[in-house]
């Protein structure tokens, strides 16, 4: 089994920044792609960005040289993070965690508002 727990939303004015932390408990060492989904209010849930165990990255089109999807995992730290930057009304949602393994695990969420 695999636990993930978001954090580091919040609220942010348009333009800003945030860092979402991702934490994986659990059979890490099975865990083959993460990536963080957002869902807006009526709106289905969508990939904002992937990364491979191997470091490869992948991201939505409305999010490129904006946010940057990493991993760290020295030292035991299982850890995934989100940089987002420019911040626009837009990225307002909730964000989850989300891993491959053995099967499917989703963190509960973090909520990210961006407003003035």
């Amino acid at each position: 089994q695999v636990q993930l727990v978001e954090s580091g939303g919040g609220l942010v004015q348009p333009g800003g920044s945030l860092r979402l932390s991702c934490a994986a408990s659990g059979t890490i060492s099975s865990l083959y792609r993460m990536a963080w989904y957002r869902q807006a209010p009526e709106k289905q849930r969508e990939l904002v960005a992937s990364i491979t165990s191997g470091g490869a990255t992948n991201y939505a089109e409305s999010v490129k040289g904006r946010f940057t999807i990493s991993r760290d995992n020295a030292d035991a730290k299982n850890q995934m993070y989100l940089q987002m930057n420019s911040l626009q009304a837009d990225d307002t949602a909730v964000y989850y965690c989300y891993a491959l393994g053995a099967m499917n695990y989703w963190g509960k969420g973090t909520l990210v508002t961006v407003s003035s």
